[in-house]
Formats: structure tokens, sequence, C-alpha cells
């Protein structure tokens, strides 16, 4: 049996930060200087132990507003399923971080730690926050270069804003997801607080540049292979009352488009990684269903 670290043998340079036994595999922690983002940049991978003898499809994680890449691996409970499952889980940082930029440490929806995996085309964020190429381009190419993966299977989760990312990077690009799930996420930007505050101040004041950003407006103009999209959302959830999230809008419009959306309101739950914890598994299954098809 091959030890693990014979994988990360490459010329993309990853240094790494952590490695804890989990469920029978590795849940580690890996840095390296990102092209995209001219910074470090950490993420973390669990490696299930099926990677050990042979290739595993991807899941990607994208976390939400003020979170590292620690905040899925140490409360999500996401290992079991995923070691069951032979799935890699690779959840990256959600913004470039210790850049310089005058004003990026200033508020916690805005700038450190909050990506919104855009392509900023606005000064100064343009140079560094570039977290979309950096989710759909840069790091798949380097987790395909270290880890045993199947590069043609991989799908794509998140939670809030990192959910808005998970929706926007499967509709953006038909077909090389093979599925997508979401928690409570950011469905129309364009329509609430977070989204217009983030989209200004990244994309600049011109709206029509926000929409290829938004979930709902992408999916109204979706044409690619059937997405079956599985969305959980807590109904006490604060920030589903103070219609930040608005998932009846993206609903609507995958209704019109015949887009499969599983919706699944969930009661007595909020925003936290509680509610996260408590359905991790379903998602995880209804990616395994299409990873490992």
């Amino acid at each position: 049996m091959r030890t693990p670290h014979l994988f990360y043998r490459s010329k993309m340079a990853l240094t790494q930060v952590s490695s804890n036994k989990c469920a029978d595999g590795f849940q580690k922690v890996f840095e390296h200087d990102s092209t995209e983002l001219k910074c470090k940049m950490k993420f973390a991978v669990y490696l299930p132990p099926k990677a050990e003898t042979g290739k595993c499809p991807v899941m990607y994680w994208l976390s939400g507003l003020t979170c590292t890449e620690q905040n899925f691996i140490t409360k999500a409970g996401s290992q079991l399923a995923a070691a069951e499952h032979g799935i890699i889980i690779v959840a990256p940082d959600t913004s470039p971080r210790g850049c310089g930029i005058e004003g990026e440490d200033e508020s916690w929806d805005f700038g450190t730690g909050a990506g919104f995996y855009v392509n900023a085309t606005q000064d100064p964020w343009k140079t560094n926050y570039r977290m979309y190429s950096y989710i759909t381009e840069e790091l798949p190419k380097l987790i395909n270069a270290n880890f045993p993966t199947d590069p043609d299977r991989i799908s794509v989760s998140g939670h809030s804003m990192g959910g808005h990312g998970a929706l926007i990077c499967a509709l953006k690009n038909p077909g090389k997801y093979k599925a997508v799930s979401a928690f409570a996420p950011i469905c129309n930007p364009m329509q609430c607080p977070w989204g217009q505050k983030a989209f200004s101040g990244y994309l600049g004041s011109d709206r029509s540049t926000w929409e290829a950003y938004d979930a709902t407006v992408l999916a109204a103009s979706y044409s690619g292979p059937q997405l079956d999209i599985l969305i959980d959302q807590g109904r006490d959830d604060q920030f589903l009352s103070a219609s930040q999230l608005l998932p009846d809008n993206l609903i609507a419009v995958c209704s019109e488009k015949k887009i499969p959306v599983v919706f699944r309101l969930q009661p007595g739950y909020d925003h936290s990684y509680f509610f996260i914890y408590s359905f991790i598994n379903d998602h995880i299954k209804h990616h395994a269903k299409y990873l490992n098809a």
C-alpha cells in the first residue's frame, strides 16, 4: 500500500500544514502560492481510505462569510460519509489573505473572508480577488496534479456565500460538475444587501456585470445537461427572514426552466454548522450518486 505522502510530489509546490488520521483516511491542510490570488492560500483536503489504492472523485466545498478552510473540516462531520463513499473533499479558504489592500479587514462581509467567489474588476481588488478563477481553474489543476483524483468526476457544494459560489460554478460551467448542492445559499445576490455590497465593491456600479455571478439570473439562461440541485434551508435561519438568501426567487426560475431542485425547508434549524452537521450525510450521498455513477 502506498503511503499518502507520495501523492504530493509534483512540480506544483505544496506545503503540508497538518495531517490527522480520520475515519480511516487522512484530513490534511496544505498551503501554496496562488498565481490567481497572488498570495499564500490554504486548503483542506480529506483523503478517504480508497485514495491509498485508487483514484477518487472530488467534491469541492465552498464556505461562507468569515470562514477559513478550518470551519468545514472541524464542524461539519463530513469525513465518515466521505470515507464510506470514497470521495475526496477539498475545502479552500474563502478569500485572499494579507494582501495589504486598504480596507480589506474593515468589514466582516466584504474583503478578507468574503471573496464571494467572483473575479473582481475594480481597483484595488482586481489584482487579488479572483476567487472564481481560483476555484474553477487553479485549484482543480493543483488538486489533480498532487492527489489521486479522477478529474472527470467532480462536484461542488457550499454554505451561504459558499452556497452561492457552488450554484454559480455549476450553472456557469455546464457539464463540468456532476452534482451541486447547497446549505442556505445566497440565491439572488443582486437583490440582497450582502450581494449588493460585495458586487458594488468588486464589480462596480454597472449592475449588468453582476448578472454573471447571480444564480437566479444564470438559471434563467441555463441550457446545459440536466443538473439536479439539492438545497437545504433552515426555517429559523435569521438571514432567511432578513431577505439575504431569497431561495424562492431561484426556485421559481428553476421551476420555469424545468431544472430539478429538491428544496428542503428544515423546521427549527438556523444558519450555523449545527444545521450543516445535521444534513451533510444526505448531501454527500446526493453527490456520490452522480460521482460514482
